[in-house]
C-alpha cells in the first residue's frame, strides 16, 4: 500500500523513561503436550499445531486473527522484522505451516511452528515490564484452558532450546545508549550487567550487531528461577543503566556548544542528504534522537523521530512507497522521506 503506513499504537505512545528505553518485550516460550518439539516435528503435525490454533482464536481476544506466513509477501515479512515482531528466521522459514497470530496493534504475536511450538511476544513503549508481565500471565492462562503445555513437575516448561527451559520467560528491554557510547563508559556498563546475569545483544537479537547505540538487555536464567523474580531483575538493572546512561548525557551536557554543534550537525546531514543509507541513518537519527531527548534539537518531536526509525529501514520504506526497490533507490527515497517528515512540522 502507497502512502503513510498505519504505525502500531503502542509505538507511537510515550512510554515511561523514553528517553532511555525504546520498547519493552515479553516473550514466553510454549510447546504443546503430545507433539515432537519442532526439530522432530513433521509436516503434519505442524499443520495440526496451526489448525489446533486457529481453532481457539476467536476464545482467545484481544483482535487476534491467525495470518499464514506462506500467505505473506516478502517485504511485508521484512517489516515484520524490522518492527521486531517475528525474528529473522521465522520470516525466512518457507514452511507452509508456520503462522501467526497478530492483532490490529501489533503489541500481541504469537508466532506457530518457530523454535517453539508456541513463541508468545508482547511488546510496549518504553519501559512497560510489570504491565506486559501482566498481559502475558493472563493470555497464557487463557490458552492453557484449551491446550496442554509439555510442562515437568521437576523442570517446569519444557523447551525445544534448553536455555528456555522453567518459565519459558524473556524479559527484554531495548535501550538507546548514546551518552556511555560517547564518553566512553559503555563497555564497562555492558559488562557489569554481564556479569548480573543478563545477556546483550543487538538490535534483532542473537547474532546481530549494535546500530545506532541501540541494545537489548535481557535476562539469561529461566531455570530455578521465579517468573516474579525475573521481572525485579531486569527492572533492577534496566533502573541502573538508565541512571548511569542520564549522567553520562549531564556530563556530554556540560560542553553546550559542542554538544549541540555535535547533534545539529548530524541533523543538519540527515535532513539535507540527498542519498542516505540505513546505517547512516540509523547512526544519524542516534545523535539527532539524543538531541531531541535533551532539549537541543527543538524542530523534531519525539513521535516524528519515531517514524524516522521505523519508515526508514529497508522493507518498511519500500512499503511506504508501494513497490519494490534497487539499493541506490532505497538511499534516495530514504533522504526523500525524511525531508517529507521534516516538513509535515512547518
Amino acid at each position: 500500500m502507497k502512502g503513510r503506513i498505519e504505525m502500531a499504537n503502542w509505538y507511537l505512545q510515550n512510554g515511561k523513561d523514553s528517553d532511555v528505553v525504546i520498547s519493552t518485550r515479553v516473550r514466553l516460550a510454549r510447546n504443546i503436550n503430545g507433539f515432537n518439539f519442532e526439530s522432530r516435528c513433521s509436516k503434519e503435525e505442524k499443520g495440526k499445531i496451526v489448525e489446533k490454533i486457529n481453532g481457539i482464536v476467536t476464545n482467545l481476544g484481544y483482535g487476534l486473527k491467525l495470518l499464514r506466513m506462506k500467505d505473506i509477501d516478502d517485504i511485508t515479512k521484512q517489516a515484520l522484522v524490522e518492527k521486531h515482531i517475528v525474528s529473522p528466521e521465522f520470516a525466512n522459514n518457507k514452511d507452509e505451516n508456520c503462522a501467526i497470530l497478530l492483532n490490529d496493534e501489533e503489541n500481541i504475536c504469537i508466532m506457530i511452528n518457530e523454535e517453539d511450538h508456541l513463541r508468545m511476544q508482547f511488546f510496549g513503549e518504553g519501559l512497560a515490564i510489570k504491565e506486559l508481565m501482566g498481559l502475558a500471565v493472563e493470555l497464557d492462562q487463557k490458552l492453557e484452558k484449551f491446550i496442554e503445555y509439555a510442562y515437568s513437575e521437576k523442570y517446569g516448561y519444557l523447551t525445544a532450546c534448553p536455555t528456555n527451559v522453567g518459565t519459558g520467560l524473556r524479559v527484554s528491554v531495548m535501550v538507546h545508549l548514546p551518552g556511555l557510547a560517547k564518553t566512553g563508559n559503555l563497555n564497562k556498563i555492558l559488562h557489569i550487567v554481564n556479569n548480573l546475569g543478563m545477556s546483550v545483544r543487538g538490535v534483532y537479537g542473537e547474532g546481530s550487531q549494535s546500530t545506532g547505540d541501540m541494545y537489548q538487555i535481557s535476562n539469561n536464567q529461566t531455570l530455578g528461577i521465579t517468573e516474579q523474580d525475573i521481572e525485579k531483575n531486569v527492572k533492577l538493572v534496566t533502573d541502573k543503566i538508565i541512571e548511569q546512561e542520564r549522567i553520562a548525557r549531564k556530563y556530554l551536557g556540560k560542553d553546550q556548544m559542542r554538544f549541540a554543534d555535535k547533534v545539529y550537525r548530524s541533523f543538519g546531514v540527515l535532513t539535507n542528504a540527498v542519498v542516505l543509507n540505513s546505517e547512516e541513518c540509523i547512526e544519524l537519527l542516534s545523535d539527532v534522537k539524543l538531541g531531541t531527548d535533551m532539549g537541543i534539537i527543538k524542530e523534531l518531536d519525539d513521535k516524528k523521530v519515531k517514524e524516522m526509525y521505523l519508515y526508514t529501514k529497508p522493507s518498511n520504506l519500500q512499503k511506504y512507497y508501494g513497490k519494490m526497490m534497487e539499493t541506490d533507490e532505497r538511499d534516495l527515497r530514504r533522504a526523500e522521506l525524511i525531508k517529507k517528515i521534516v516538513a509535515e512540522l512547518k
